[in-house]
């Protein structure tokens, strides 16, 4: 450890400027490691409403760590470094797995505990102690999954709805609900994504961790604190969707577009913003504190107590070669996953799919160009399909990816089925012995969803380089395995849907779709290779 001390004794500035430029490297390492998925979450940020409060993330984690640096001392033994270098170890292989799973969401969660463990390794595990709830709010940073964000929009969607319609009959107007559409009569409102709550959410939670942390009570009420920013989010926004449904009763649709619309969403922000501080205020009168409003969050000055002195005096250990040796090896391995080509196997384009199937007749039908943007498919299809004798129709879609290693995967139905109105009243799964695709027996996912008085099932399956998965995490999960195994990452979606007619029950919906199934699967594995 002395050894690098020894050098240059005699010179305190260039002993500094060594080390500085040792961590120096380590971040620029940091960097091309994690460069991918940071550019993805500063698009999220710049696109997407719901993140555009992640700028301001890392400052205030660093703000702060920055308050308490006096409180920070950089470790000199390298055995006070070893848990970093573990956190750093996990975080490294967590990010060569989201890699290989294309899974960016997963990249960004490791380039926290990465950055977590470098923390560690350089001010030890009191220095964690003091950092550890500014570092993990960098959390509130990442993006959610794309799937996970579609079911919780759609979910939040639905009850939102429902609880600003009750909100509406309250004040004595007629309304009709189908799923997520509002029928005033002379105006219908349908509460898209951008009215799930989900703009307010994520700020609000934020907020609300940073004042639960900050707010001088017990733990339970800091966790109430925290919690109740979900709730707030949830009531508000019902309450919101409620008042604009009355504002069109009485004056219009305009009332739910343009200015109007912008200025009530960010009315309600800031009203969830006061009530969240009122909470906090009757917490500490409820601890017999008589604390003004304005004094709730302020920065305890025992944080700052000790500002005059300097800031920790730049040192190194060993660890810092470690640190070097893992990344310089983990941005090669980086490197070598983003260049290296998956095998594509051979396959037929669905330009060339038959449109009759035994004595099922088909019409191509296609996708707009926004959805082809949002997709990005290699290849897909969209056939409907009916027999001469009966009005019944199936329509199949597939969604074909050559690769998944670029950050495009297949999207599960089920977190755009409930958009539009519908309602999935079934969801399972059920398993066809009798069926086979490309050896194996079929097994797919079947809902039962509704609109109004429209019904249809849904079957859909996940088919994943001769694999027949239900289970999006194991498409995940085989993806990663995989891409290192066999060095493919192929795959493709399978939906079947058909219209349950008021003249017919479930069942013959269901004797529809697999008996169609057993015409279509000695097609499939021409189109979508095992």
């Amino acid at each position: 450890m002395n050894l690098l001390y020894q050098s240059d004794s005699h010179n305190p500035l260039k002993k500094r400027a060594y080390l500085v430029s040792l961590w120096i490297i380590t971040l620029v390492l940091l960097g091309f490691i994690f460069a991918g998925c940071l550019s993805e979450m500063v698009k999220s940020w710049i696109k997407k409403e719901e993140y555009s409060h992640g700028f301001f993330i890392p400052v205030i984690s660093l703000y702060l760590l920055w308050i308490r640096r006096w409180q920070l001392k950089f470790v000199e033994a390298f055995r006070e470094s070893m848990p970093g270098l573990v956190i750093v170890i996990f975080g490294l292989i967590v990010s060569v797995l989201g890699g290989l799973a294309a899974l960016k969401t997963v990249e960004q969660y490791a380039f926290i505990i990465t950055v977590t463990g470098m923390f560690t390794v350089a001010f030890g595990m009191k220095g964690l102690h003091v950092g550890a709830v500014p570092v993990l709010f960098l959390i509130f940073m990442v993006p959610f999954p794309d799937f996970i964000l579609n079911n919780l929009s759609a979910k939040l969607q639905l009850f939102s709805s429902w609880l600003g319609v009750e909100f509406i009959r309250a004040c004595g107007i007629m309304v009709y609900l189908e799923g997520n559409v509002i029928d005033l009569g002379g105006y219908k409102l349908q509460v898209v994504d951008a009215c799930s709550g989900l703009r307010y959410l994520f700020p609000l939670a934020s907020l609300s961790f940073l004042c639960a942390y900050l707010f001088k009570g017990p733990v339970w009420q800091k966790s109430l604190i925290f919690l109740s920013s979900a709730l707030l989010t949830i009531l508000m926004n019902s309450f919101r969707i409620g008042v604009i449904g009355i504002l069109v009763d009485h004056w219009g649709v305009e009332m739910a577009e343009g200015f109007v619309h912008d200025f009530e969403g960010w009315a309600v922000f800031m009203l969830c913003m006061a009530l969240l501080f009122l909470e906090m205020w009757l917490f500490a009168r409820l601890s017999g504190k008589n604390t003004a409003l304005s004094d709730l969050v302020l920065i305890p000055s025992e944080w700052t107590g000790g500002a005059q002195q300097q800031s920790p005096k730049i040192i190194a250990n060993p660890s810092v070669f470690v640190l070097l040796l893992l990344f310089s090896s983990t941005a090669t391995a980086s490197h070598f996953i983003r260049e290296r080509e998956d095998i594509i196997p051979t396959r037929k384009p669905f330009l060339n799919f038959p449109l009759r199937i035994g004595k099922w007749q088909g019409r191509n039908d296609y996708l707009s160009q926004f959805y082809l943007n949002e997709l990005k498919m290699s290849d897909y299809l969209i056939i409907n399909y009916t027999q001469p004798d009966s009005a019944s129709a199936i329509n199949l879609y597939s969604a074909y990816y050559q690769s998944q290693h670029t950050g495009v995967s297949v999207h599960s139905p089920k977190g755009c089925m409930p958009g539009d109105g519908w309602q999935i009243n079934e969801f399972g799964q059920r398993k066809f012995p009798n069926l086979r695709l490309n050896g194996n027996a079929l097994e797919v996912n079947r809902a039962v969803i509704q609109k109004g008085d429209s019904k249809q099932l849904v079957y859909y399956w996940f088919q994943q380089r001769g694999r027949i998965l239900t289970n999006e995490y194991l498409v995940r999960w085989y993806l990663v395995y995989d891409a290192t195994a066999i060095n493919r990452t192929d795959g493709a979606l399978v939906r079947l849907v058909t219209g349950v007619d008021k003249s017919e029950d479930v069942e013959m919906a269901d004797q529809r779709l697999q008996s169609f199934i057993h015409e279509l699967s000695p097609v499939l594995p021409a189109y979508l290779p095992g």
